[in-house]
């Protein structure tokens, strides 16, 4: 590509994800919860002026007492203090952690809380996690703030996995401003002396910030730039991956001219539906050339991306829809070659963690071959399949399939039939008290639905 070209296409990609290049930054990689907690926790007791926190969960457990400790007592130092934390995501923190931080001079406020008024208007969630101090430093990335990230040594619990970056520079003021806006939307804006920080030039990667607003498809479309241009590997790393089909071609394009793509993916998962999804993709993303691990520690919770060994993505992105199309996300593009490396050489050691999804073509012939299924199995690394015989592949590959795919099936649509089953015979057993319970749910919403045509009339 030349370096015309070259430009032409990052300027697309720049248009594409309402974001600019912005030089000058220092960065560095963080893994897991112990390093990045630290590091987050050294900006907040480094802080000079004001300390802007905002995260999708905030746990009410020795984590979150921890963070909230360090915020107070900051506040009682006299720095400006704001949280924003999202309803849903902290539905289950206890008032008493929000209130130790408001006692001790904190501003707290809660994003999207539910509204009869305006239902649709409280599905969209604010799933960033962001820290920033001064407005010249900042710690962003996939990990929320609980003991499942820290994890616990003493019991010989291991920190989920997950990936944050550190950035220091003009990039972190860029950062503070998108949380400048959300905070306006629960709320009075930042003070003017909140918003007016310069960052000096601190070393030499170019940041793009991708503020993903709903609807708006901003990562969407640089993940797909990100596809579109790569010439040798694109290494994901995803905690709810649900490829969009449009997303999914591109991919598969690249794959056909010879782009090497790696997806890494949990083999056990927080939200197990999700998961399931993602297994029953497996054949036609598998079919079209990717290959897929299955990471086998704790939770693997990244949302990262690696291309060319140059382009980084980390973030709060989750690969389906609900991330890309529905929620606010934040995540940074670093154009520098060691975090890219740095990046790639994780994803290896990932890798040595994992087991490898493949696909094997069924013993047929004649019109039966083309239309049996492929099977589904696993192997732990090239060497383990050297090892066993090839009966012993087989059946683990045939045991691989029904833990895959059965499994899958049977979590996805066993609770469907369980509850078609339940509301039926409730309907049959008490046909009165079912019907009273749909007709308040209709006048309700016809209810909310009228009152918002009078106000707008």
């Amino acid at each position: 590509m030349s370096p015309t070209t070259e430009s032409v296409v990052q300027r697309a990609m720049d248009r594409a994800g309402a974001t600019r290049p912005i030089p000058g930054n220092r960065v560095e990689l963080l893994q897991d919860g112990p390093e990045t907690y630290e590091a987050m926790l050294a900006l907040i007791a480094e802080a000079g002026s004001f300390i802007h926190f905002e995260n999708y969960i905030i746990r009410h457990d020795a984590t979150g007492q921890r963070f909230a400790e360090a915020l107070a007592a900051r506040a009682r130092e006299g720095i400006a203090v704001r949280v924003l934390y999202d309803w849903l995501g902290c539905v289950g923190t206890k008032r008493r952690l929000w209130q130790l931080l408001r006692d001790a001079g904190c501003e707290v406020r809660v994003f999207n809380r539910p509204s009869l008024l305006h239902p649709l208007r409280s599905v969209p969630r604010d799933h960033r996690k962001l820290v920033v101090a001064d407005g010249t430093r900042a710690v962003t990335g996939g990990l929320c703030i609980g003991d499942e990230w820290a994890g616990n040594p003493a019991r010989g619990i291991p920190p989920w996995r997950d990936t944050a970056v550190l950035i220091e520079g003009p990039a972190s003021q860029a950062l503070d401003l998108a949380f400048a806006r959300v905070w306006h939307q629960s709320g009075d804006p930042l003070p003017e002396r909140e918003r007016a920080s310069d960052a000096p030039a601190a070393g030499t990667a170019v940041v793009r910030i991708i503020a993903g607003e709903p609807g708006r498809e901003r990562a969407f479309r640089v993940i797909e730039y990100l596809a579109a241009g790569a010439r040798r590997r694109i290494w994901i790393t995803d905690a709810y991956l649900v490829p969009p089909q449009r997303l999914f071609e591109v991919m598969a394009q690249a794959e056909r001219d010879g782009v090497d793509i790696r997806l890494l993916v949990p083999g056990m998962s927080d939200v197990p539906v999700v998961r399931n999804f993602t297994r029953l993709g497996y054949r036609d993303m598998l079919r079209a050339g990717f290959r897929i691990f299955e990471w086998k520690g704790p939770m693997i919770h990244a949302k990262t991306l690696v291309a060319d060994g140059r382009w980084t993505r980390i973030g709060t992105s989750n690969i389906n829809l609900s991330s890309l199309v529905g929620n606010y996300e934040l995540d940074v593009l670093i154009e520098d070659e060691a975090l890219g490396h740095a990046m790639e050489h994780q994803f290896r050691r990932d890798m040595a963690g994992s087991a490898e999804v493949i696909r094997e073509i069924r013993h047929a012939t004649g019109p039966l071959k083309r239309l049996l299924p492929s099977r589904l199995g696993i192997r732990g690394g090239e060497d383990e399949a050297k090892r066993r015989g090839k009966h012993e592949l087989r059946q683990r590959t045939v045991v691989a399939a029904r833990r895959l795919m059965s499994g899958a099936f049977r979590s996805l649509v066993g609770p469907v039939v369980l509850g078609l089953a339940v509301l039926g015979l409730l309907f049959l057993g008490l046909p009165t008290v079912m019907g009273s319970l749909a007709g308040a749910v209709l006048l309700t919403v016809a209810l909310v639905l009228g009152i918002q045509v009078w106000q707008r009339r």
